[in-house]
């Protein structure tokens, strides 16, 4: 049976706010970008507060480990794709598309390096948690305001979702530099190993 912890029900509710967001997100109600925009907040305090009390209250779990990376990038690509559709230009599409490929890529990466033993490898390093500080941080403005607004706040979120987007090519690059060694193996060499 699994054992709930609060880092695991931090997590769930991360992953119940979704539908919420969503809704909200969509509302005809003055506000709503605003609100909206608080409950992304609220998903993205969450995600830091569920790996720290995790660690803090030694309640590591492999549900947290397995459920915490899904809510983050269900959060992120939900609010992605909501606002590519409320800002529709290039200028906003093509930084969402790096992150939303990146995540499947490095997703993918992750599972196949688990197979192989050696997901340690592929483990979440300084320049992800700072990718993923920009990228919250963009979506969060850019979701707080109307998208007929072309204010500093929509200009400082168009900038850090490229810095974000950036940086993502980046840890991608470092996470297939670490895997590099395995991806590169003969064939032959691994079904010695199977």
């Amino acid at each position: 049976m699994i054992k709930l912890n609060i880092p695991n029900l931090l997590t769930l509710l991360r992953i119940s706010l979704i539908p919420i967001f969503v809704l909200m997100f969509y509302l005809p109600f003055k506000g709503h970008h605003l609100v909206s925009a608080i409950l992304f907040a609220i998903a993205a305090i969450t995600d830091w507060l569920d790996g720290y009390l995790a660690r803090k209250l030694k309640q590591v779990s492999p549900l947290g480990e397995f459920l915490d990376p899904v809510a983050d990038k269900l959060i992120v690509v939900v609010a992605l794709v909501l606002l590519v559709q409320s800002y529709p230009s290039a200028w906003l599409a093509i930084p969402a598309a790096i992150i939303v490929s990146r995540e499947i890529v490095i997703s993918a990466l992750r599972e196949w390096m688990s197979e192989l033993g050696k997901r340690q490898g592929v483990a979440v390093k300084g320049i992800g948690k700072l990718k993923t500080a920009a990228q919250m941080i963009a979506v969060l403005l850019l979701l707080s305001q109307e998208p007929r607004l072309n204010g500093w706040v929509t200009y400082f979120g168009y900038l850090l979702i490229y810095a974000a987007a950036i940086l993502t090519l980046w840890s991608m690059g470092v996470y297939l530099h670490v895997a590099w060694n395995e991806l590169s193996k003969d064939q032959a060499i691994l079904d010695n190993r199977l």
